[in-house]
């Protein structure tokens, strides 16, 4: 792999939440910059004024520097090349269109809308082997087009693409591909904006890309974007098309059947973003360590090599995310960890405005849950019996219902050695109702503390439920073992 830095960039499009397949080509790009010394570009493509979201922008570059994939060049930061934004660019466009256009590599079209419907309707129907637009404009003036059916007042401007075009080229990932044969490009639309193919090419030249890495759906513009570096006289990048993130039916990832497609819902989860970030290499690229599917992003970085690069479409399994996930939550300090529920909690609204005293208590209480904790979202519900009140605390009505025979006798029991228990810790509150449970009623460990945890917690599934106690404090567990003798 070359050492020469590299400039590489991501440009996504503001049409609504974000996709999470921003991320993952950004994760891509980026590490394949850091691992040159190169640069990273941010770039924001926002021609189709049709389907533009003014808020999307703002959350495009929070979910990325969420997930700590952070650009040296963009909108907000500014850089040698800007503007970073297609939209403030159109004055950019017009003289390669003229060029274009001048060189004979480009025409005028009229046909309306309705027009180019009737005739992809046309061909669908008759099953045509030649789709796409059937030039009836070129080589024709305005008022000679006028004359005709469908004629738009507004025109469009098309590539002319020659029956001799190259369809081949080198992939860094894929070595040579063939593409299919295109059709004549819009490349200026009727509202003045340029549609991507031009934008991309021309900006791409002229903030120096080096590298243009991005999804496999766009294999088949390539010959299209090659034959417009010829046409304007410009040096190619080199192209990366990484494969497509798939659903687990094969079908490719979308927000509009899939969740996870929108990049913000991993947060609105509780992903940790090391952890999706983690994931979202894996898809397209080996584990960095033998052995474990956990690497940070500066190991991927130094070993990253488009040779390892798997072009077979990945799988977007988010039972693997969780595991993932939940082996970076294991591996925070608890301290830490403590902070990122309480931050989680607090933006999401499962917790609103807490006391310290409740604070403390959450912090206390993670250690509890941490090993068996998947998503950030799950630690507030599963402590919940630590911050409901005694006589708020709801016992659950079908651990209720097989309590069994021996329950009120075990809570008694329980009650009377809790009382009398001297010093206030897991491990006293554990030998004492050992003693009085198991050895002094002979029951088993399972039937003995099952009543227990159902008082204290209000479940018969809970976290360790002598450190609950412990956190509780002594009162509190006696209100509510009293509570459930009465309800027994």
């Amino acid at each position: 792999m070359t050492q020469t830095p590299a400039r590489l960039r991501v440009a996504p499009s503001p049409t609504g939440d974000p996709h999470v397949g921003t991320a993952y080509m950004s994760l891509f790009n980026l590490a394949y910059a850091r691992a040159t010394g190169g640069a990273f570009v941010l770039r924001i493509e926002d021609t189709d004024r049709a389907r533009y979201v003014a808020s999307s922008e703002q959350q495009i570059f929070d979910t990325l520097h969420w997930l700590g994939l952070d650009w040296d060049e963009g909108p907000d930061l500014g850089g040698p090349y800007a503007p970073y934004r297609q939209s403030e660019r159109l004055d950019t466009y017009r003289p390669f269109v003229d060029q274009l256009i001048a060189e004979g590599h480009a025409y005028y079209c009229w046909c309306s809308t309705d027009r180019l419907a009737e005739l992809r309707a046309q061909q669908q129907a008759t099953k045509s082997p030649v789709t796409g637009y059937d030039r009836l404009c070129y080589g024709k003036t305005r008022d000679e087009r006028a004359q005709l059916p469908g004629f738009s007042e507004t025109p469009v401007v098309r590539m002319l693409i020659p029956e001799d075009v190259e369809l081949s080229f080198t992939d860094l990932i894929r070595g040579e591909v063939n593409a299919p044969v295109p059709d004549d490009q819009v490349i200026l639309k009727a509202d003045g904006f340029p549609t991507y193919h031009l934008a991309v090419v021309v900006d791409d030249h002229l903030m120096g890309i080096t590298h243009v890495v991005r999804g496999e759906e766009w294999i088949s513009s390539t010959p299209k974007h090659l034959l417009l570096y010829k046409w304007l006289g410009l040096t190619p990048p080199a192209f990366a098309h990484m494969p497509l993130l798939r659903n687990t039916d094969k079908s490719k990832i979308s927000k509009r059947k899939n969740p996870a497609a929108r990049l913000t819902w991993f947060a609105e989860q509780g992903y940790l973003p090391e952890a999706l970030r983690n994931f979202l290499q894996l898809l397209a690229y080996p584990p960095v360590h033998e052995g474990t599917d956990v690497a940070s992003f500066g190991e991927f970085v130094a070993a990253f090599d488009w040779a390892k690069v798997n072009t077979t479409g990945p799988i977007f399994d988010l039972t693997k995310l969780g595991a993932l996930n939940a082996d970076y939550i294991r591996a925070l300090d608890a301290d830490e960890l403590a902070d990122r529920i309480i931050s989680y909690a607090l933006a999401n609204g499962q917790l609103t405005d807490p006391s310290d005293a409740q604070l403390d208590l959450l912090r206390a209480a993670v250690p509890l849950i941490q090993q068996r904790l998947v998503l950030l979202s799950e630690a507030v519900p599963k402590l919940g019996y630590l911050f409901a009140s005694d006589d708020e605390l709801v016992i659950d009505a079908d651990a209720l219902a097989k309590a069994g025979t021996d329950a009120s006798a075990v809570v008694a029991a329980a009650s009377a050695a809790l009382a009398e228990l001297g010093e206030w810790n897991h491990d006293a509150i554990q030998a004492a109702l050992r003693e009085a449970l198991v050895d002094g009623l002979s029951l088993k460990p399972k039937f003995a503390f099952g009543p227990v945890r159902l008082g204290i917690t209000g479940s018969n599934v809970s976290p360790p439920l002598f450190e609950s106690m412990e956190l509780l404090g002594r009162e509190s567990c006696l209100a509510r073992l009293d509570k459930l003798a009465a309800r027994l």
